[in-house]
């Protein structure tokens, strides 16, 4: 008797995670741009919901995203100074293009128009013509937010018949992210010249492009999340249709990115705005060996805060 309790204990212990695990995955408890990568499409042949092309499917999911994130820069090439500090409150209006449906960006309901994307942006200036960063973002309608760590270096500033010229490494990267990891890294080079207007007021003109490398893979990918409980119960089926997708190398996906901008500081208050467009080119499909054309990128940024 005390056997066929325990086991009857296990049974249901069973069934109460099988239930939890069910309830955690479904859509209610996601805000409605989280990305759920199962819609692009099954990698695994004969798995549910098989799609030759998952694979490149998730591949430009990785580029867009990663053109989406790093498509703010909104600091001229000239560094602050070994002394001195900015945080600033910005906002980027991402335009990710035409045809946005599951299998090019798979968020739990479709995004509908230009995507926001708020943050928080510190810099401090360091000597030698050093600057570093740190940029907070929110993607929005959705429980995701990004994280950038920026180093730039100044070749020529402050010159009054010359240009000042910068070059910025960075690495962003996707935070909270479910059954998926997106890192972007690249080098940037800016070139801008400061004027004075009237006293304490200066503005500031600056463009410049970047070499942005994005890498992406993946976790195990439940491909059948609408499974019943009396299928998730099922010994045999319990761990079918998790599968993952090719892990997407740096190297071999890249975005090139132009940019154009000014800032405008009176006293310590600073505003900026900044227009930038990514190019995403094309790929082949190693499986069905057709060539993929990706839409470009657009976003506009804007800034507000201090310059001490």
């Amino acid at each position: 008797m005390p056997q066929a309790r325990g086991t009857r204990f296990t049974t249901m212990s069973r069934r109460l995670w099988c239930l939890l695990g069910a309830l955690a995955s479904t859509s209610a408890f996601a805000d409605a741009y989280d990305f759920r990568i199962y819609q692009l499409g099954n990698p695994k042949e004969g798995g549910a919901g098989f799609t030759p092309s998952a694979n490149a499917n998730f591949r430009a999911f990785a580029r867009r995203l990663g053109a989406a994130i790093t498509s703010t820069n909104l600091a001229p090439p000239e560094t602050l100074g070994h002394s001195a500090f900015a945080i600033s409150a910005e906002l980027s209006v991402v335009d990710l293009g035409t045809a946005i449906g599951a299998t090019d960006m798979p968020t739990v309901r479709p995004i509908n128009g230009a995507v926001l994307l708020p943050s928080i942006h510190i810099r401090k200036g360091l000597p030698w013509s050093f600057e570093l960063g740190v940029r907070a973002a929110w993607w929005e309608k959705s429980r995701m937010g990004t994280g950038t760590l920026e180093l730039k270096w100044a070749l020529n500033e402050g010159f009054t018949y010359l240009p000042d010229i910068g070059v910025r490494g960075f690495v962003t990267k996707i935070l909270n992210s479910r059954d998926f990891d997106v890192t972007a890294g690249g080098l940037d080079l800016g070139i801008g010249k400061q004027f004075a207007v009237a006293g304490m007021v200066t503005l500031t003109p600056y463009f410049g492009w970047n070499l942005t490398f994005v890498g992406a893979s993946t976790g195990n990918v439940d491909f059948n999340p609408s499974r019943t409980l009396a299928e998730a119960d099922a010994p045999n089926a319990q761990f079918s249709n998790y599968y993952v997708y090719d892990s997407v190398l740096a190297a071999n996906n890249t975005n090139n990115r132009f940019y154009g901008g000014f800032r405008f500081i009176a006293g310590v208050v600073m505003l900026g705005f900044e227009f930038s467009y990514t190019v995403l080119g094309s790929f082949t499909d190693d499986t069905l060996g057709t060539t993929v054309n990706m839409p470009a990128v657009l976003a506009y940024n804007s800034t507000i805060g201090f310059d001490f």
